[in-house]
């Protein structure tokens, strides 16, 4: 087409497809639609008065004097170019095909703009449009292009075109002109184009993420809490797509996925400042009496690292020691309990160790639970702090105090030499379900060294699996067998390690409902247990004393305790179910 006045260029854009002047591009991939054209825009000239926008061309350029044709604006005049092949006349040579200047424009400022939108917008991909970015545009600022935004150019980072984008182009690196079909448009929604796919992406894979060939376990399905039925129901699924290997590659995958989940009452404080802490303790301990309040909503609801870092800003801020304070100002069960969420945990472990062994008889429940329930790395530190405290080994002093098959038992949980991994081997848990069965039931006597040497090495996940294999095959559970083929403290702590190991938040649970029930209450269990698990699995220690025994915990504290005691033992438990 031409504008009225203009002669007109040889060439010229073909028709769209279809007869439509504004038709679409064609996309050039059968299995997505032709994309919209420019119709959408055919009844833009409707909304604007043409006489402001050429008085708006002739305010810019009267505002930058020298701009070329002097005194006006538009396009440098028909042949001032050299002709360059297969091009349109009046285009620099070293953009073929570019179809930049209609020839004939005049020299002078334009008589004003065609109130309708051009017709002859190509349908397609231009044709001659450079690959790469024009080569020639001048280096400094392009004399005759205005530096207000032009509609229709692209956001480029050639001078004199604008700096924002242009709506509908993508303001990628590109200069000028895309150099595929619709690849120099924005994958989002642009005005007046399509939002679907363009042929600039892929429709396969891409090559940086495999694909998918089976299921997959994702972080949706990784449960709050990691327990043997989720096991048994995923690695059933996972065993059923990949056949034989399947412990190995299950196991490694879960060890990578799945995360130590924290299911402690207390945890860490947000916003926590050490002095302040520190502040307010002194505050309570200050003058005559004690707000031993102040006190629980301090301690209790730190953590135990937070706790350390409040005594050494207790002694950095007044030069007292805080657990000699405490204890000047404290009694009874309350001071016991207060002193013992300011121990580090480890110490604190290592301390009960040694009053269960001291003195005329040994607490054995007290040695297997924290034996038993600590992992690897937690009875290493604790035999190291053993031996700076008391300058003897936590070894040393069990040989001393116990004998027999119960002194090996609790020689082989000092080791810290518990298979840690998640690894299930279904032949070798075969076997050690039909090894306990022999050294057991199967036998005249007991070999207990079997059992010993299996309940003190293999890993949880396995010793689960035995357990139930052990079911299968004699018909009933392994602490039953304990029971008749053993007796005394070996029976006992053969029987607590079995149940620990088997679900370790029900044998706490158990544990504290005997520490309570009767007549009096064993207030050392009960402290040491709901100080030494409140930050680690106090939750579903909760769940599970409700599930066994029907009331909350938080109830039996309740009606079991009194006083600030009791209001710091309930703030530790972290609410009723």
């Amino acid at each position: 087409m031409s504008y009225p006045g203009y002669p007109s260029a040889p060439g010229g854009y073909p028709q769209a497809p279809g007869g439509n002047a504004w038709g679409g591009y064609p996309t050039g991939n059968p299995a997505i639609p032709q994309t919209l054209g420019l119709e959408a825009f055919a009844n833009a000239h409707q909304q604007f008065n043409p006489n402001l926008i050429t008085g708006m061309v002739h305010d810019l350029t009267n505002s930058f004097p020298g701009m070329y044709p002097p005194g006006g604006f538009g396009a440098p005049p028909y042949g001032t170019y050299p002709q360059a092949p297969g091009s349109q006349p009046g285009v620099p040579a070293n953009h073929q095909g570019y179809p930049g200047s209609t020839p004939g424009y005049p020299s002078g400022p334009p008589q004003g703009y065609p109130s309708g939108p051009p017709q002859g917008y190509p349908s397609g991909p231009p044709q001659g449009y450079p690959s790469g970015p024009p080569q020639g545009y001048p280096s400094g600022p392009t004399q005759g292009y205005p530096s207000g935004p032009t509609q229709g150019y692209p956001s480029g980072s050639a001078q004199g075109y604008p700096s924002g984008p242009a709506q509908g182009y993508q303001s990628g690196p590109a200069q000028g002109y895309p150099s595929g079909p619709t690849q120099g448009y924005s994958s989002g929604p642009a005005q007046g184009y399509p939002t679907g796919p363009t042929q600039s992406y892929s429709s396969g894979p891409s090559p940086s993420y495999p694909t998918n060939t089976g299921s997959t376990v994702t972080r949706s399905q990784v449960p709050s809490k990691v327990d043997s039925e989720y096991y048994d129901q995923v690695g059933s699924e996972y065993y059923d797509q990949v056949g034989t290997g399947f412990e190995e590659s299950f196991s490694d995958m879960l060890s990578e996925i799945f995360q130590p989940v924290n299911r402690g009452s207390v945890r860490e404080a947000a916003g926590f400042d050490a002095l302040r802490d520190a502040e307010a303790l002194r505050k309570a301990m200050k003058g005559f009496g004690t707000d031993e309040q102040a006190i629980t909503d301090v301690l209790a609801n730190r953590s135990n690292k937070q706790r350390q870092q409040i005594t050494l800003s207790f002694k950095t801020a007044y030069g007292k020691d805080l657990v000699k304070e405490l204890k000047s100002e404290l009694s009874g069960n309350f001071e016991k309990a207060v002193l013992s969420l300011i121990k580090p945990s480890l110490l604190y472990d290592a301390t009960e160790l040694k009053d269960a062994i001291k003195g005329a008889g040994t607490d054995e429940q007290c040695l297997i639970e924290i034996l038993a329930s600590r992992s690897n790395a937690e009875i290493h530190e604790i035999n190291r702090i053993y031996k700076a405290e008391f300058k003897k080994t936590l070894e040393e002093d069990i040989k001393s105090d116990t004998s027999g098959h119960f002194e090996r038992l609790l020689v082989s949980l000092t080791q810290g030499n518990r298979d840690e991994s998640q690894n299930v081997d279904i032949t070798l848990v075969k076997k050690d379900a039909q090894d306990l069965y022999t050294a057991g039931e199967g036998r005249m006597g007991t070999d207990e060294s079997r059992f010993n040497a299996i309940l003190c090495a293999r890993s949880r996940p396995h010793l689960k699996a035995v357990f139930e294999e052990y079911r299968q095959i004699c018909k009933h559970d392994i602490e039953k067998s304990i029971c008749r083929e053993m007796s005394g403290n070996l029976e006992r702590g053969m029987v607590a390690v079995v149940k620990c190991l088997r679900n370790t938040p029900a044998f706490f649970a158990e544990r504290l409902y005997k520490s309570m029930k009767g007549m009096g209450t064993d207030d050392r269990t009960l402290v040491r247990i709901m100080v030494s698990r409140c930050e680690v699995d106090m939750l579903d220690i909760r769940a599970e004393f409700k599930k066994l025994y029907g009331k909350s915990l938080y109830t039996f504290i309740s009606g079991d305790t009194s006083g600030d005691y009791k209001k710091l033992l309930l703030q530790l438990c972290g609410g009723n179910d």
